[in-house]
């Protein structure tokens, strides 16, 4: 659910709960597979169904998941489908991509015993709950929100270097382009408050970029709670302290699965070889000597940040292995790392990519699961309201 939005930190630093997890906070909820307690409390996370993630994503919000669902009582993660449909989609493609993310996320790790994997848009509670919330979200709200500035980032993505698009962007807002995009889009936002709150969720993870949506959802249990009574928590944010991994033809802007250069993403797919090429291709810069810099050298700190996530090691400790080598000397370090590390997902997206059936499973059970803690809370959301 990720949506590059400019927050101060006073706003992270009010709206955040640090990821670092408090043993006086462990609650004595324990799972018979689980040999630590668990924390209380239910998290709630989505993903769009874009097919295959790449390796920021696995790095960021797929590794913090797997982590997560060993760590709460209540671990909810659906493939946000509805909001996909925001931007025009081919039908048959994104129902691979469905599955290939289902695929994705079982490979990366994510067990459906421990946490309910599941299609958005198979529990339709989402939808009535966001039209609800919409009732009660101002339209001056939504316009404070950036999705419209993320569609158009998107747009211009497509067409033209990140160098010039800052340049523009502004100019874009001002333009009638502010007022294109469907209806969908525009109250995008407003579903991901249903998402979040339908479960009645108490943590979300999120990224410094993110906040701004949590806070809506935030907003809107306050209003809800103050205009029908106590019903909705608060949730707070889970803040995973996971570096961003960069692209590697443009350090100076995320890995992209939207990048329109091929060699500037890693995908979990990706052969070996085609692994230690984009590596090899990645931009660095005159300097032969390995160094942690991100200021000044932000494509050869880049590749720090890979290999030290992938080996799970320090950056310190990165930098320490890639003494006596030029830079080109540690990207093939970087490649061992990576591959290493993918190889394993890689086969098991494939064996479970050749299992459709198996997929369709997983969704269903999970969508069952949802269901059942999704519907009561709608029931005494339509009797608050006084639907019934």
């Amino acid at each position: 659910m990720a949506l590059p939005v400019r927050t101060s930190f006073r706003h992270v630093r009010r709206f955040i709960q640090k990821f670092t997890i408090s043993r006086r906070s462990l609650s004595s909820a324990v799972r018979p597979d689980m040999k630590e307690p668990l924390l209380l409390g239910r998290v709630f996370s989505g993903i769009q169904p874009t097919g295959v993630p790449h390796l920021g994503n696995y790095l960021g919000a797929l590794g913090n998941w797997v982590s997560l669902q060993n760590q709460y009582s209540s671990v909810l993660y659906s493939i946000v489908d509805l909001h996909s449909i925001t931007q025009p989609q081919d039908p048959k493609l994104l129902r691979t991509n469905i599955l290939d993310m289902v695929a994705s996320l079982l490979a990366c790790g994510i067990d459906p015993r421990r946490a309910v994997l599941f299609q958005q848009s198979q529990v339709s509670e989402h939808a009535e709950l966001s039209w609800i919330l919409g009732c009660l979200t101002s339209m001056p709200r939504l316009r404070h929100l950036p999705q419209w500035k993320v569609r158009i980032y998107n747009v211009l993505l497509q067409k033209r270097s990140r160098k010039i698009i800052k340049q523009i962007i502004n100019n874009q807002m001002k333009s009638k382009q502010k007022n294109e995009g469907s209806v969908g889009l525009y109250t995008y936002p407003v579903l991901q408050a249903a998402d979040i709150l339908l479960y009645k969720s108490t943590h979300v993870p999120v990224g410094e970029d993110q906040v701004q949506h949590l806070e809506l959802a935030q907003d809107l249990a306050r209003i809800f709670n103050h205009r029908f009574g106590d019903l909705f928590p608060e949730p707070r944010a889970l803040l995973s302290s996971t570096r961003k991994i960069k692209s590697l033809r443009e350090p100076s802007a995320k890995m992209s699965k939207s990048d329109p250069q091929t060699m500037a993403t890693v995908f979990l797919t990706d052969s070996p070889d085609d692994v230690a090429l984009k590596i090899r291709r990645s931009v660095t810069d005159f300097t032969s000597e390995v160094t942690f810099d991100p200021e000044n050298r932000p494509g050869v700190s880049n590749l720090v940040s890979i290999h030290a996530a992938m080996a799970t090691i320090s950056v310190e400790e990165a930098v320490s292995q890639a003494t006596g080598l030029d830079t080109g000397a540690y990207k093939q370090l970087v490649t061992e790392a990576v591959v290493q590390r993918l190889t394993p997902i890689r086969l098991q997206v494939e064996r479970l990519r050749s299992d459709p059936a198996h997929l369709e499973h997983v969704l269903a059970q999970g969508a069952s699961r949802a269901r059942e803690l999704a519907a009561p809370v709608l029931e005494e959301v339509k009797q608050r309201v006084g639907f019934c």
